[in-house]
């Protein structure tokens, strides 16, 4: 296993203990603090974590809300499973790459019984 540091993305529910449940009401208020989104780009940022976020959003965001970054932005540690390849199996047998073969084909013609 493999462990990835995630960022948990809390600005539904920080805005809904403001009292602001619609993404249409930060539009302005933002617009006030020189950040000048889309309706669109608002509501993308407020339904899903954003990839990155520019620090003067998260300055008018912090402002908006009354709140700190650490609020918003909560880093997680997830345990991520490393996925299975026939070479790690291999490794674990004592089978190099060199010591795997192919399997033989068999090719049947649709009227031949099996």
């Amino acid at each position: 296993m493999t462990r990835r540091l995630v960022m948990r993305w809390h600005l539904r529910q920080v805005m809904a203990s403001r009292g602001i449940f619609q993404t249409s009401e930060l539009v302005p208020l933002l617009a006030e603090r020189g950040v000048h989104l889309t309706r669109q780009y608002v509501h993308k940022l407020v339904t899903t974590p954003p990839q990155r976020v520019n620090v003067d959003l998260l300055a008018a965001l912090c402002d908006i809300l009354g709140c700190t970054p650490a609020e918003l932005l909560e880093p997680v540690v997830e345990q991520a499973e490393q996925a299975k390849t026939g070479t790690v199996d291999a490794a674990r047998e004592g089978l190099g790459i060199g010591d795997l073969r192919p399997i033989r084909a068999t090719v049947r013609r649709p009227h031949e019984d099996r």
